[in-house]
């Protein structure tokens, strides 16, 4: 009779560490693979959500939505659960048009200290302030006693009411971007705690990867498109006008549009 004979410890090694080796090679290319898939979702959002801005032009006398940003109560100043008669923002007058607040969580949505601290126990941007996506202050109406960021009213000094037939060059100027991309880390960046505002040494740290590539924008003409490098980010126009994101402004925190307009 034929004894069968076990693995030696020899030919143990050998086969784990085949594995090992199959698993470093293809497990990248999966994450990759998934990397572009939420890449492609986070497109598809813009896309739907530069559809909605153009229709509420439409019906709105070519005249952008009111803005407001990060609130987190209600009208009545009691606290705001994402699905019920929520905060004030620009994608709950957009949502007659979308139909559908899923476009504004983008699959890259990973939250951020100062966005956790809003609202405990909260893992996403879109849960706690309605939408992952950041409209451009610049590109909005501003009305005074209305327009609120993080749940101050504007005064009347910050007055403005934008057309569309005003914006100098609809095809590149953003009106919509995804809240964080990648280079506002200091790890791509350098200067991007001076540049962005969002990875700063405590207590002002607000960073917190998302994408590992990049993010979607939207266009004041309706086109979306991926945005992947800081060079690229900063070329973008902010106002009516045409400034770019990266140009000097004095009167910016930053001294660049980007501080005033983002």
């Amino acid at each position: 009779m034929k004894l069968k004979r076990a693995f030696t410890l020899i030919e143990l090694l050998v086969v784990i560490a085949i594995i090992a080796i199959l698993a470093a090679i293809l497990f990248p290319v999966f994450a990759q693979a998934k990397e572009s898939a939420k890449l492609t979702n986070d497109l598809s959002n813009a896309r739907q959500i530069g559809l909605s801005v153009k229709l509420y032009l439409a019906d709105h006398d070519d005249t952008m939505p009111i803005f407001y940003a990060y609130n987190t109560q209600t009208p009545n100043g009691q606290p705001a659960y994402h699905g019920l008669a929520t905060h004030k923002g620009v994608e709950v007058q957009l949502l007659p048009y979308s139909k559908n607040r899923d476009i504004f969580r983008s699959p890259f949505d990973n939250g951020g200290p100062f966005q956790e601290s809003e609202k405990p126990g909260s893992r996403t941007y879109w849960d706690t302030y309605g939408s992952s996506y950041r409209f451009l202050s610049c590109m909005y109406s501003v009305v005074p006693g209305e327009s609120s960021q993080n749940n101050i009213l504007f005064g009347p000094e910050s007055a403005r009411t934008v057309v569309e037939s005003q914006i100098e060059f609809p095809s590149e100027t953003r009106v919509v971007r995804l809240e964080v991309f990648p280079f506002f880390a200091t790890r791509m960046t350098p200067d991007a705690c001076d540049r962005y505002g969002w990875d700063c040494p405590a207590p002002f740290n607000y960073y917190r990867q998302w994408s590992g590539r990049g993010g979607a924008i939207v266009q004041a003409d309706g086109s979306a498109r991926v945005v992947t490098s800081a060079g690229a980010f900063d070329q973008g126009r902010v106002t009516p006008e045409g400034n770019r994101s990266g140009e000097p402004n004095p009167a910016s925190w930053n001294g660049r549009w980007y501080g005033i307009c983002d």
